[in-house]
């Protein structure tokens, strides 16, 4: 960490001016912060308003309002090296960009090219070997980005346009123009390829991310995995962390060269970070608040940090108005003011002291005359304690709100893993920070830095992988609404900001009530939710917080969509899992970590007979005949009748009817003379799964999903 300024001399107070310094201490903290924040809330809500859009050259203009896709010829230069669409060992397309699993295929990519009017990405079935700074003539289909099928699934519409791109190109011929020098993509690359060369795909990936970034080196998924369910995936990601390292490596070694010196190296120090780290918007942000406080701390001004936090954000919101959608910046921003706001007091109340000086907490470099006894007379491993338990504690916090809206779970274990962790990072940042400097200057001299970092490296990696695999190691809670989000983040608020009074913090507390009980309510709902993506269909049964699936296809990637649901929903797994496609699945074992209890087709488990059913408490499907599969679904005191294709409507129209349906899917579109039958017999609900011909109006209780799209009904 950077090392505060020294504070000025302490002067008795008089008796008749005691309280008056505080206050205005006090005033002024408020001030200098009230001013950044009124800026920032500015800001944000002209970014919110002012959404990015294409220009009036971009490519997506070449299509017209119904078209779907046009062949296009684009010429433009890559923006990075090609991103892998699947792992070489596993089966499926896992990014939503390619809409449908490509199961067996082999391994495609996508990159994005600027072009002259805009940005695409480029999605090659094949990937090539390709390079950062390459100038191309791609050849191909030119589409829109799909939208998610569900609010709760990812989309590459949402993900393009965080980065301000609105079209995709399946390319099916291109053509290298020129092959420019790139100088510091090439060294992030050379830096990279030692790493793991030396220590492997693991260690060696480890240890190149603490210098370049996960989002420049390619790591192992089950890494990630482990990483982001044990709460230590800012480890991975280029940040504050990394450069408040650096820099108090470099100030601390340069004490004796004076200021004239020690600025310029501090200063070259922050422009190899951003240099080697590249201008993600969370190393952006650490940036411009690293520089603006060690220029503040070497001139000997009081640093006040969180109000130069708040003003780079807006800053670069009014420069990149599209960052304020990007999840790394949101997780930034709040995980960096809970350090400068909460970090402190939380460590004095974990001391036994008060907190009585909210300008402490607001200013970091100042005098410390608020510090608790109880601190002071501490032993140096319950001050150390104190403060490895604060950090992690502050941050987690301050982004519990995000980590519901983005992902609806939360890595229980995040705080006791930082504190095991920490006394691991720091030598291991700088140590491999240590060994990209020998990689450019000395080559033979890395192998003997890298081995002992290794070694330290597996030691962060078994952290991580048992911290992943304890129980409850990832907590489902599932999305709320943003309102409640809103009304979650104030209520922490209440209770993470110090120096509030106590009224108001009995409505902080009284709030997060509130927001707890509906999201609570909500999630034991009774419910059925139909999503369709494409030609393949996923119905959900909820009851009492938990859940079941019936799914019309067997694929990898509906039983990746399926789980995506099931976190989304706050369930960890289903209770049982019914797949109605005839055709084996190819990846059987996905859907087994979905249930318990799993029906597939091909599988050793039998398809359901006639009278036979899949059952847990208010969950039920049970199968209605033998010549086809017209099925009863069951969730709380609601029945629903499925069926799936023409042959069971039939065999449903010449069969005795199910009585007491509330409602009815069929999985087709039915023919003019079906629907006209269904009107006088089915439920009075019904839903269809794909779009509903222009020509027809359903009746007003009927329902299309639409191509991908979904349709929710409550439960009694």
């Amino acid at each position: 960490m950077v090392a505060a300024a020294p504070a000025p001399p302490r002067t008795a107070p008089t008796p008749s001016g005691q309280g008056a310094p505080r206050q205005g201490r006090v005033k002024l903290a408020g001030l200098s912060l009230l001013v950044p924040l009124l800026l920032a809330a500015l800001v944000v809500w002209g970014t919110a308003i002012r959404q990015p859009q294409p220009g009036p050259e971009d490519p997506v203009r070449w299509l017209a309002a119904g078209d779907k896709a046009a062949s296009v010829r684009l010429q433009g230069r890559l923006r990075t090296d090609p991103v892998p669409l699947q792992e070489p060992a596993k089966a499926g397309v896992k990014d939503e960009a390619e809409g449908k699993a490509r199961d067996g295929g082999v391994p495609g990519c996508r990159v994005l090219l600027d072009s002259d009017g805009g940005a695409s990405e480029l999605l090659f079935f094949r990937c090539p070997t390709l390079q950062e700074g390459w100038q191309l003539r791609v050849e191909g289909t030119l589409m829109r980005p799909r939208s998610a099928a569900h609010p709760l699934l990812a989309s590459a519409r949402e993900r393009l346009g965080r980065q301000g791109v609105w079209s995709q190109v399946r390319v099916e011929q291109f053509s290298v123009l020129q092959r420019p020098a790139t100088p510091i993509a090439d060294l992030r690359r050379r830096i990279a390829a030692t790493f793991l060369r030396q220590a492997g795909p693991n260690q060696g990936g480890l240890l190149a991310a603490l210098v370049l970034g996960s989002a420049v080196v390619p790591l192992p998924s089950e890494l990630r995995d482990d990483f982001r369910v044990a709460g230590l995936s800012h480890a991975l990601a280029a940040s504050g962390f990394h450069l408040t390292v650096l820099l108090g490596a470099v100030l601390a070694l340069a004490k004796p060269l004076g200021r004239s010196l020690r600025l310029p190296l501090a200063a070259l120090a922050i422009g190899l970070f951003l240099l080697l780290a590249g201008p993600q918007p969370s190393v952006v942000r650490a940036v411009l608040t690293g520089a603006v406080a060690l220029v503040a701390l070497e001139f000997g001004r009081r640093s006040r940090p969180l109000p130069w936090l708040v003003m780079a954000a807006a800053v670069m919101l009014l420069v990149r108005p599209d960052w304020l959608q990007d999840v790394g910046f949101q997780l930034s921003v709040a995980a960096t003011s809970g350090l400068l706001v909460s970090a402190s007091p939380l460590e004095q109340a974990l001391l036994g002291g008060s907190v009585t000086r909210p300008q402490e907490a607001l200013g970091a470099g100042e005098d410390r005359d608020g510090e608790s006894q109880a601190g002071k007379g501490g032993s140096w491993l319950r001050r150390w304690l104190a403060a490895a338990v604060a950090v992690p504690l502050a941050a987690t916090l301050w982004t519990l709100p995000l980590q519901l809206l983005h992902f609806g779970a939360l890595p229980l274990w995040a705080v006791p893993a930082n504190v095991l962790a920490a006394p691991l990072l720091t030598p291991l940042t700088l140590g491999s920070m240590a060994v990209a400097l020998l990689d450019l200057v000395a080559p033979p001299l890395t192998g003997v830095l890298l081995k002992p970092l290794a070694a330290l490296a597996s030691l962060l990696l078994q952290l991580a992988h048992g911290f992943a695999q304890l129980p409850m190691a990832q907590w489902q809670t599932g999305r709320p609404q943003p309102c409640l989000v809103l009304g979650l983040a104030l209520g922490l608020l209440g209770w993470l900001v110090p120096g509030l009074r106590r009224r108001w913090r009995l409505l902080a507390s009284g709030l997060l009530v509130l927001v707890v009980s509906i999201h609570v309510a909500s999630l034991r709902a009774d419910a059925l939710m139909l999503v369709r993506d494409g030609d393949a269909d996923l119905l959900v049964a909820r009851h009492q917080g938990r859940a079941a699936l019936v799914a019309s296809r067997a694929d990898g990637f509906s039983c990746r969509r399926a789980a995506r649901l099931a976190t989304g929903l706050g369930s960890p797994r289903y209770d049982w899992v019914l797949s109605l496609d005839p055709l084996a699945s190819p990846e059987p074992d996905c859907w087994r970590t979905l249930a318990p209890l799993v029906l597939l087709s091909g599988d050793d488990s039998a398809p359901l007979g006639p009278g036979q059913r899949l059952r847990s408490d208010g969950l039920a499907v049970e199968a209605l005949s033998a010549e086809s599969n017209a099925l009863q679904l069951q969730f709380g005191g609601q029945r629903w009748l499925l069926l799936p294709d023409r042959g069971s409507l039939q065999a449903w129209r010449h069969s005795p009817k199910a009585a007491n349906q509330a409602g009815l899917w069929l999985g087709f579109q039915p023919l003019a003379g079906e629907r006209r039958w269904l009107e006088q017999h089915a439920p009075r609900r019904v839903w269809i799964s794909g779009r509903a011909p222009a020509t027809t109006q359903l009746p007003k209780s009927w329902q299309s999903s639409g191509e991908r799209g979904s349709l929710v009904a409550a439960g009694s």
